[in-house]
């Protein structure tokens, strides 16, 4: 006898989609749904950094277009960010080396108080706007949204030069601070370095060198690695930065060293000999860099960036104010390494599908063909949309043709076609998620008006079918990843 779809599980999975866009996932088979995040998720703030903290709030922190004051908002959810009220903390002086120009804000909790890092520049005019150095304010209370802000100091470096995006991290107990700087003697824009912490703006040792642009990927336009932002997983740590202009050949690289190396010397540090994350004509991001690291809020790792809708610019790129922030989930190789794939373009955030049989296997396409199996990232991002049948559906879009939908075929194989008019494309495009068949927080993807009919795995293939028995619940579920 079929197993019953009831009512009960259609309604679990028609408040899936909405006119606005945003797609609420459903967490497994819970009652309530996450928002998930829009890209862009905040327009023309660029520089992000977002990280979840202890109270249970995502703060995030950006550069304005105008350079002229610091900004902080939080929200309890990622997707919460797009529309959270916005704090102003400080606003640049009206004179002097804090006069100009400030940007690249970092939020930190340091020995019990909260501490915005921040590059800042005097006015004036000509190239001493340029003349960029490192600051930090500190809270007077608890709460950093209502607390009073106050410049706490310059950070003291080696060297009185160029220096900007600090950020700050524990390890094995001991604060660092890792930075951008033009070190006098090096040919360089901007290189990395970094150092244990004494105070929050002064150094406990010498610093340490651990990445000078050389590449042809880190020297296009200037000669930058800038915007450092560690992650720590599997054993190892990984710093990301950004390097050469700020345009569409804005680039991520990646450095990593081993968790239990002594990260104080530069020869623990490997560089990555090509970009890991850059411009996607495909998808239609440009510039991406300036990245962050969090969580959401089912704990997985998601990517924070910067990137424009478009590669022409007029003039310097720093004052087109459209880099706007945006985030994906991230993933990682075999190898225990971070995969970052492509920037996904507008829209929700995409997901992953794998089967509850094999969680190292995906949904993925290659070009109209649909299978389940391993292969690269992009080919396996697809995101939940509107469904084209109505307010009761979701349809999947995969983030690599971005004009075209997960659909089934007439011979109810599961497979991948450009969009057309009419009501049989939209139909054959449109599914209804529900909690998965098999439980274990997956969820079923059931054919939009066909009763019954749900989307199943045979060996690598996916096509249309009943689920007849209880053993065939497996091959019709799949996790969200």
């Amino acid at each position: 006898m079929m197993i019953d779809l009831t009512r009960r599980l259609f309604l679990a999975g028609a408040g899936a989609a909405s006119a606005s866009g945003a797609i609420a996932r459903l967490p497994g088979a819970g009652p309530a749904a996450i928002p998930v995040p829009v890209n862009p998720v905040v327009r023309q703030r660029a520089d992000a950094q977002v990280f979840r903290h202890t109270d249970g709030y995502y703060y995030m922190t950006g550069s304005v277009p105008e350079y002229d004051r610091l900004v902080l908002r939080r929200s309890r959810t990622l997707a919460g960010l797009t529309t959270a009220r916005e704090q102003v903390l400080w606003r640049h002086l009206a004179s002097g080396p804090l006069s100009g120009f400030i940007w690249a804000p970092e939020l930190h909790r340091i020995d019990g108080r909260w501490i915005v890092y921040f590059a800042a520049g005097p006015s004036g005019g000509g190239e001493d706007v340029f003349r960029i150095r490192s600051y930090a304010l500190v809270a007077d209370g608890p709460d950093p949204m209502t607390a009073r802000w106050s410049l706490l100091g310059q950070l003291k470096t080696p060297w009185d030069s160029f220096t900007l995006d600090s950020t700050s991290f524990v390890h094995r107990g001991t604060r660092y601070l890792c930075w951008a700087q033009k070190e006098p003697g090096i040919d360089t824009n901007s290189n990395l370095y970094l150092a244990p912490l004494a105070t929050p703006i002064t150094l406990a040792s010498p610093p340490v060198r651990i990445a000078v642009p050389t590449l042809d990927w880190e020297i296009q336009g200037y000669k930058v690695a800038e915007a450092p932002a560690l992650l720590a997983r599997n054993g190892r740590l990984f710093i990301t930065y950004s390097a050469s202009a700020t345009d569409a050949r804005y680039c991520l690289g990646l450095l990593t060293a081993d968790a239990n190396a002594d990260i104080m010397n530069a020869r623990s540090w490997t560089k990555s000999p090509e970009p890991v994350f850059v411009s996607s004509s495909t998808t239609g991001v440009y510039g991406p860099g300036h990245n962050s690291f969090t969580v959401d809020e089912q704990g997985r790792d998601v990517l924070v960036y910067h990137g424009r809708d478009y590669a022409a610019i007029k003039g310097d790129p720093l004052f087109d104010p459209n880099r706007h922030t945006r985030m994906q989930r991230l993933y990682y190789k075999p190898d225990g390494t971070p995969d970052f794939g492509i920037p996904v373009g507008n829209g929700p955030v995409p997901d992953r599908f794998s089967p509850v049989s094999d969680k190292r296997a995906f949904l993925r396409h290659d070009g109209a063909r649909v299978s389940i199996g391993r292969g690269d990232i992009p080919s396996s991002q697809f995101r939940q949309v509107p469904g084209l049948a109505g307010s009761e559906s979701i349809s999947l879009v995969p983030i690599d043709a971005p004009d075209h939908y997960l659909v089934a075929q007439a011979d109810g194989r599961i497979g991948v076609a450009a969009r057309t008019e009419g009501s049989a494309f939209a139909a054959s495009a449109s599914f209804v998620l529900r909690p998965g068949l098999a439980g274990a927080g997956g969820v079923t993807l059931a054919a939009f008006g066909k009763a019954g009919m749900v989307v199943r795995q045979s060996g690598d293939t996916l096509s249309l079918g009943a689920v007849t028995r209880a053993s065939d619940r497996a091959s019709a579920s799949f996790l969200i990843r």
